[in-house]
């Protein structure tokens, strides 16, 4: 990325709730190595119906929330659609002392460059992170 404390990560998968899934991910993979790990908990959350972009960078701010409040990551995630729009978003998590860190932490999900949407082939998309 063209400033230093950026990494920008993209994922794909057949249906969007798989690429919400697998760009939870590509995040977490960006800075803590989880192969391997049992889960020890759970947690979730829904977010209310929106545009594509704005559903992508509230679950992404989610991890990024409960990486600095709890301390914990997700290690798998599953993401369904609401009757309204909207997801359900369920994660098996672990706690970051039990990661090895591999990279920077991400602050936050900007804006720029932020692309989400159905293709050819399915959904893919693709986000920057400040660290």
């Amino acid at each position: 990325m063209p400033h230093t404390a950026d990494v920008r990560v993209e994922a794909w998968a057949p249906s969007r709730a798989e690429c919400l899934a697998e760009a939870v991910t590509a995040v977490v993979a960006s800075f803590a190595d989880t192969g391997g790990l049992t889960p020890t908990g759970t947690a979730g959350f829904d977010v209310p119906a929106g545009r594509d972009e704005d559903l992508l960078v509230a679950v992404l701010d989610e991890v990024v929330f409960r990486l600095e409040t709890e301390g914990t990551l997700p290690v798998a995630t599953e993401v369904t659609g609401t009757s309204d729009g909207g997801l359900r978003v369920r994660w098996r998590t672990t706690g970051t002392d039990a990661v090895e860190a591999v990279g920077a932490v991400p602050k936050a999900v900007a804006l720029h460059g932020l692309r989400f949407g159905r293709d050819a082939t399915g959904w893919s998309c693709a986000v920057t992170l400040d660290v």
